[in-house]
């Protein structure tokens, strides 16, 4: 069985998916429709930055998704299809376009809005994450419990075994990291982001969503999709789908246990479909035995023998 994954944001990079712009009509015209329907242009801070207006939220997240959509969609030219999907974060409603539950250009436009949303859900520099390698879940737990028994300060990534991300209010999130350091983690991490995502003080975002969400159809999944608030299936019923897109803004990104149900019910083969190559590194930890291939390649050549390996 085959499943594809969706990076979040931090897969952008100046210069994603410029050989395959050049050289494949296209993902030239799906980028460009896709810049169009936003009103800005997209592909050239995808090509040519500078970085730090690439990495703005509510840039990237647009980028990222159009990436892996134009590489899907050209994928599925090729006859190329998954048995399941799943997204980290903001790769989650990369997927759910992928199974058809949104319409890419109501992704597009929601993603820009969620964007928008994370910058503004809290003043800059009061909150932030950071990535703790080399440590069990349970102890990150604990001493996040230790610094703030409020939930100031969260386990907001459960990437891989040995890699979780923190979030929270800034002075907490150090406080912590302090803690992990005395207690023996092998490296940290301060990740270059906007906001505490994945935690409490995001859930203004879930309501930006809730309001958007009622404008738009949502229909339900026509393959498998895993939600990373629950780690199951997203359900058929439409309203509780789009409950779950609410919730995933200020909720924990259960992705290893997402790997790891896939891998249960026979999935051997993952393909990372966008910018990056992190989610197979993910895998990997999990599961040194699976197989794993990157859609982020310069030409349309190694896009072919991917989808023919797949």
């Amino acid at each position: 069985m085959v499943a594809w994954l969706f990076p979040g944001q931090g897969s952008q990079y100046v210069g994603m998916c410029k050989g395959l712009y050049e050289s494949c009509a296209s993902i030239r015209d799906n980028l460009e429709l896709s810049g169009r329907l936003l009103g800005f242009d997209m592909v050239g801070i995808m090509q040519n930055g500078p970085e730090e207006v690439l990495t703005l939220t509510q840039n990237a997240q647009p980028a990222i998704l159009a990436h892996s959509i134009a590489i899907s969609d050209l994928l599925s030219d090729y006859s190329s299809q998954p048995d399941m999907v799943a997204g980290l974060s903001l790769g989650e409603f990369s997927a759910l376009v992928v199974a058809g539950s949104l319409s890419y250009s109501d992704a597009l436009r929601l993603v820009r809005l969620r964007g928008l949303a994370m910058q503004e859900a809290i003043a800059p520099g009061e909150g932030t994450m950071t990535a703790i390698v080399g440590l069990p879940e349970e102890l990150v737990e604990r001493i996040c419990e230790e610094v703030s028994p409020e939930r100031d300060v969260i386990v907001a990534n459960y990437n891989c075994p040995g890699q979780l991300v923190v979030s929270g209010l800034t002075a907490l999130v150090r406080k912590a990291i302090l803690l992990a350091q005395e207690r023996g983690a092998r490296r940290t991490v301060e990740l270059s982001v906007s906001a505490p995502f994945h935690s409490k003080f995001l859930q203004p975002v879930g309501e930006v969503l809730r309001e958007f969400l009622r404008s738009i159809q949502v229909r339900t999944p026509k393959i498998p999709v895993i939600s990373n608030v629950t780690a199951e299936f997203f359900p058929d019923d439409p309203e509780r789908i789009k409950e779950l897109l609410i919730v995933q803004a200020f909720s924990p990104v259960k992705w290893e246990q997402t790997i790891r149900k896939m891998l249960s019910i026979g999935v051997d083969r993952f393909v990372e479909v966008g910018p990056g190559k992190v989610l197979n590194s993910f895998v990997k930890k999990i599961d040194r035995d699976a197989q794993v291939s990157s859609t982020d390649v310069e030409n349309l050549a190694q896009l072919r023998e991917i989808e023919i390996s797949a």
